[in-house]
């Protein structure tokens, strides 16, 4: 059965409510949830996962709908606490939805690690004495995962870089590695460590830093959209989007808030889905500085020849399937079953295109009514609900601080006691 990502009244429905529709569309085993319950992972669990536990956190987990992404209907989890980001993805998704979704590309699943090698005397020799070593080395650092060659990975090549530094001149070589549906830091970093003394006999020197780059980008992930104008609010909020853009594009103090809205998204899907949010949100932010030799925007929006947005966005995207907490974690398993994805490639391009659809979502309403509006009516929520409101009196109160405009929690303790009183 074909999931279909359009869930009409989703929001309005509760909790048990939208498990249901989530389950008759995707025709996922109800069970899975029961990972995303609050006990769904155990302090025992959490105590094999990380060092000195004393406690789980949680984050609420929402599902994004609307999306169509290379022609699949696809839901999909985002966990974050921030409100109005899994709205603001899903209308946008709603938005791209009228001109075909999504379109989404990506390169192959390919890692690097680095091995530093200093008091080298003569580093440029010592540069092509290594790639003239390169086969041996390469051969070297395949022994450490044959299993990664028989699924159709393992190591692609050996480059070496002259690396200056203030004080030092350091030989830098970089293992180029295939790791397929892993997110690869294990495997790289364990081929460095056996390749780095042998290296740093060939190139005279001593080996220090032998790990991976999180500037991953040689594995890109790609999304594209075109947005109907009407859909947008017109040709006037059209040219106001792409002056938006443009100014990401040319002043870092725009890009740097740009971006984060991008990596609102991204960050959501990533932590769901047991993936490093860390290493992603690293990629991209050395991504922004590209071309342009300053931090600018990852996205662009272009207005094409009949006057619709043609939005895009490239990003690193070292995510994977297997390994780490996307196997220990049983919400991130079944954050996994929900998208349906079969690949780390796939989720890559599926995540990038959720960082486009909140992208979109915020320059459309930083172009047209401001951020605030929609973003302070979901904080009012949790304001009536931080000062005490139940049931009914969580919408009463809201009503209030959105008619006044007070979204303060001495003004919600305000409301709350009224009506009370009354």
């Amino acid at each position: 059965m074909a999931t279909s990502s359009r869930l009409t009244g989703f929001r309005k429905l509760g909790v048990h409510e939208r498990r249901a529709a989530v389950v008759r569309e995707s025709g996922l085993d109800p069970d899975v949830f029961a990972a995303l319950d609050p006990d769904g992972l155990s302090v025992d669990a959490a105590g094999h996962m990380i060092e000195n536990v004393v406690g789980v956190m949680g984050v609420p987990v929402g599902i994004a709908t609307n999306f169509t992404v290379n022609g699949r209907d696809v839901l999909v989890p985002m966990a974050t606490e921030e409100p109005s980001v899994v709205a603001a993805a899903s209308n946008a998704a709603r938005i791209a939805r009228v001109l075909g979704g999504f379109t989404t590309s990506s390169t192959g699943p390919v890692m690097q690690a680095q091995i530093q090698v200093v008091d080298v005397v003569d580093p440029r020799a010592a540069r092509l004495r290594v790639l003239e070593a390169r086969d041996e080395l390469i051969a070297l650092a395949a022994a450490q995962d044959p299993k990664l060659a028989e699924v159709g990975g393992g190591v692609l090549d050996l480059t070496v870089r002259i690396v200056e530094a203030p004080a030092h001149t350091y030989v830098v070589a970089h293992l180029v590695v295939d790791v397929r549906d892993a997110m690869g830091a294990n495997a790289v970093n364990t081929m460095a460590e056996a390749v780095s003394g042998r290296l740093a006999q060939i190139a005279g020197g001593r080996a220090v830093l032998r790990i991976l780059t999180n500037k991953a980008d040689l594995r890109l992930s790609r999304a594209r959209a075109v947005l109907d104008s009407e859909a947008l609010g017109g040709p006037a909020i059209v040219a106001d989007i792409v002056h938006a853009y443009q100014l990401a594009a040319a002043d870092p103090y725009r890009a740097a808030t740009h971006n984060k809205g991008i990596m609102n998204g991204v960050s959501a899907v990533v932590l769901a889905t047991g993936n490093d949010t860390r290493a992603v949100e690293a990629g991209a932010h050395s991504h922004a500085v590209g071309a342009a030799g300053h931090y600018a925007s990852l996205s662009a929006f272009e207005e094409d020849a009949d006057g619709n947005i043609v939005a895009t966005l490239e990003l690193p995207m070292p995510v994977g399937l297997v390994g780490g907490a996307t196997k220990t974690h049983p919400a991130a398993r079944a954050a996994i079953a929900v998208t349906e994805v079969t690949s780390a490639r796939e989720l890559g391009e599926l995540i990038t295109a959720v960082g486009l659809a909140q992208n979109i979502a915020a320059v459309r309403a930083l172009a047209g009514e401001g951020i605030q509006r929609g973003h302070m009516s979901l904080h009012a929520k949790n304001l009536a609900l931080a000062v005490g409101a139940q049931g009914d009196e969580i919408d009463r109160v809201v009503a209030v601080l959105i008619t006044e405009k007070a979204f303060r929690h001495d003004r919600a303790e305000a409301v709350l006691a009224e009506l009370r009183e009354h």
